[in-house]
């Protein structure tokens, strides 16, 4: 059985809820990456900041990046899976939610381990299964009326 833990990117460098986007901004330039796990004390997930919401929810917005921290856009609970799941749960649960990043963490402790991505799971999975995965993230009921009734944010 294939677990999180065997397609996950190990080590996912998180920013910490004090620092500034323009910090996080800074990080994702130089890890050439698109999201960053927003994480607490002893590595404790709280939320996942993207290139997206810091032009979206900040800059789009009138709000200096130097000034606005990534604690401020941690809301609700991030979705996430345990290092030891099962990579056809970690699917159905991207599949479910749409979610195109997932934090994997250890239990109890409950502390950030690694991070799966699409392109994590492009390379373990079968063409067959890999297109029903894309599929199913990138579909959308109606975009427009999505665009309009939604937040700009990622889905946790």
């Amino acid at each position: 059985m294939i677990r999180a833990s065997d397609i996950m990117h190990p080590g996912a460098e998180c920013i910490r809820e004090h620092e500034t986007l323009a910090t996080a901004a800074r990080i994702m330039r130089d890890r050439g990456v698109g999201a960053l796990p927003i994480c607490g004390e002893r590595q404790r997930l709280l939320g996942i900041v993207t290139d997206r919401d810091i032009v979206l929810k900040c800059v789009a917005e009138g709000r200096d990046p130097e000034h606005v921290t990534a604690g401020e856009l941690a809301q609700g609970r991030p979705m996430t899976v345990e290092a030891d799941e099962d990579a056809e749960q970690v699917l159905r649960v991207m599949e479910q939610y749409k979610v195109r990043r997932l934090p994997v963490i250890n239990h109890p402790e409950h502390e950030l381990v690694g991070m799966i991505s699409e392109a994590d799971i492009a390379r373990g999975l079968p063409q067959a299964r890999l297109a029903e995965f894309v599929t199913a993230v990138c579909e959308e009921d109606d975009p427009k009326s999505k665009e309009m009734e939604q937040p700009y944010s990622t889905p946790l």
